[in-house]
């Protein structure tokens, strides 16, 4: 019998539950070995990297296994009319060891990995809902990206409006998960490197190339988006011109196949933002604070499970996932495991 193991509620070897929700709470901003550091600060004790990585990843692991499964597209109504959506992805670093060694640390391969980043929210509103991960591909990203449109607000009577750099998987999946109740709005900034390219043949003078850009920039706001490919077309290169050497020709091919993703006037006159710096801002502090450190390397599933925990916190489910645990009755969760030697 051991009295104060049985009152504290903890297991030998283990780590009470308010110290892995500390231990949890560190290593979501702070590397493995940092966080040991801030143990030895906060609470004065110290606490071995590998104890520390074990617990971090472990509830990782459990927020992201307890993730929302796919909502139905909704009958009821909204709770609000628009809803603002971006999503779009950003390299992080992982590494895979080789299936053939001994040595885990022999053989290992390099290499970056996307993670697509999601998020919505009500037009005017600073609280966006937040999803992302690395494996399932396109159609995994759309189901997140339907999934903080429905936790958003987005409804039978709802509208989504979208703005992203023009890729071609994040359009097909506005429309594939949204149909007649999602438009697609280009990146205006990202519309305007291509018309700043292509100045720079029409106009070489500076002055006067800034001035011809700001033309094109006004008219695309106004509603003006056939003005725009006509400045274009009697500057277009000659075919046999390769189109590494044509901005003129790529500037006008691109905007020529988005027109319908153009409507620069209309989401203004809204409120709605012609931007998608909300969603490349996400990426920093979302993945890359945590993910993207110098001389950092992830398992996939262990960048994966991380995600989920940052995500986690920010859409303010923290709390939830701990009065969960609080009504399980095992004291501990991420105990270590004994070997049969132990045991024995």
């Amino acid at each position: 019998m051991r009295p104060f193991v049985l009152g504290a509620k903890v297991s030998p070897r283990g780590c009470s539950r308010p110290l892995q929700r500390a231990i949890t709470d560190f290593a979501a901003d702070d590397p493995f070995a940092r966080v040991a550091l801030k143990l030895r600060e906060h609470y004065g004790f110290e606490i071995g990297e590998s104890t520390i990585q074990r617990i971090a990843l472990g509830h990782a692991r459990a927020i992201f296994a307890s993730g929302r499964c796919s909502p139905e597209f909704p009958k009821a109504l909204g709770r609000h009319t628009q809803i603002v959506a971006q999503t779009d992805g950003g390299m992080i670093p992982v590494v895979e060891p080789a299936a053939d060694q001994k040595d885990k640390r022999k053989g290992k391969t390099l290499s970056w990995r996307e993670a697509k980043i999601s998020l919505a929210h009500a037009k005017g509103s600073r609280s966006p809902v937040y999803g992302g991960g690395i494996e399932g591909g396109v159609a995994e990203a759309g189901r997140r990206l339907f999934d903080c449109a429905v936790r958003a607000g987005f409804g039978a009577d709802s509208h989504v409006h979208a703005v992203g750099d023009g890729a071609p998987w994040i359009v097909g999946q506005i429309e594939e998960r949204f149909g007649a109740q999602g438009s697609y709005l280009i990146d205006f900034y990202h519309v305007c490197e291509y018309l700043s390219a292509a100045a720079k043949t029409i106009a070489p003078d500076a002055a006067a190339g800034k001035a011809w850009l700001e033309a094109q920039k006004d008219a695309l706001k106004t509603g003006r988006v056939d003005a725009v490919p006509g400045a274009l077309e009697p500057h277009r290169e000659a075919p046999e011109v390769s189109d590494d050497q044509a901005p003129v020709r790529i500037c006008r091919r691109y905007l020529g196949a988005r027109k319908d993703q153009l409507k620069y006037r209309e989401a203004l006159a809204e409120g709605l933002p012609i931007g998608s710096g909300e969603i490349e801002s996400a990426h920093r502090y979302v993945a890359q604070k945590r993910l993207k450190l110098p001389g950092a390397w992830w398992l996939v599933e262990h960048a994966e499970h991380m995600l989920a925990l940052r995500i986690n916190r920010l859409n303010g489910e923290w709390e939830d996932y701990w009065a969960a645990l609080a009504a399980n009755p095992a004291a501990n969760l991420n105990r270590p495991r004994v070997s049969s030697e132990a045991d024995a």
